[in-house]
């Protein structure tokens, strides 16, 4: 045994673990203890106890292959990943809008028809005056309204909060147990630009159980 219980290695732990028992779950591969020991046997002109090796390369005097299958597959998922992240980033908003739901569930009116109200904060984050609007995509643009919105305009740099109706007279579930959320998908563009300044948004609307329409 070359250790001359020094405990270098120890102290400069900055997980506080003792690594001549081994490799263990604390470490974070900072390589303190191998700068310690190597400080302390080089005066002894011996080499380190610690380095950054692999098993198989301790027990079988075997050098370590740095390109091999596992590390080609991690390289290649890395690089899969920041693309998606470079792709992800690229995708630019032309405006801004948050979609928020008022405290107020739903509200029932006359004949069964179901609102929900929200708040839309929108802001032109462009250099010119835009007209902006909104609608619903998918399955439910013909089953829900959008009320209590008019296109408007809004400056370069402005910010503007308006509050929408959506509503419906369909009858969009039959649960009798519990209230039944809807995932909606709002689309809001500049009428002048629609290809370019354009932003989609989740909204989810709460459409009471049977018992409680007429």
């Amino acid at each position: 045994m070359d250790c001359t219980a020094c405990q270098s290695c120890v102290t400069v732990c900055p997980t506080h673990i003792d690594i001549r028992k081994g490799a263990q779950l604390e470490c974070i591969n900072c390589l303190e203890c191998v700068d310690a020991c190597t400080t302390v046997m080089g005066k002894l002109g011996k080499e380190s106890l610690v380095q950054w090796t692999s098993t198989n390369e301790i027990e079988n005097d075997t050098k370590t292959k740095i390109i091999r299958k596992k590390t080609i597959m991690y390289a290649a998922i890395l690089i899969i990943i920041i693309g998606m992240l470079f792709v992800m980033g690229g995708k630019k908003e032309y405006m801004l809008l948050n979609v928020n739901k008022t405290t107020q569930l739903y509200k029932i009116k006359n004949n069964g028809v179901v609102a929900n109200n929200y708040l839309l904060l929108f802001q032109n984050t462009q250099k010119v005056r835009y007209t902006y609007n909104i609608e619903i995509m998918g399955e439910y643009a013909d089953k829900i309204e959008i009320k209590k919105f008019t296109p408007f305009k809004l400056s370069k740099g402005k910010m503007s909060k308006k509050v929408i109706q959506l509503s419906t007279n369909q009858r969009l579930s039959d649960d009798v147990t519990k209230d039944t959320p809807i995932t909606l998908t709002l689309k809001a563009y500049a009428i002048e630009n629609p290809e370019e300044v354009v932003v989609f948004r989740k909204a989810v609307f709460i459409y009471p159980r049977a018992d409680k329409l007429k």
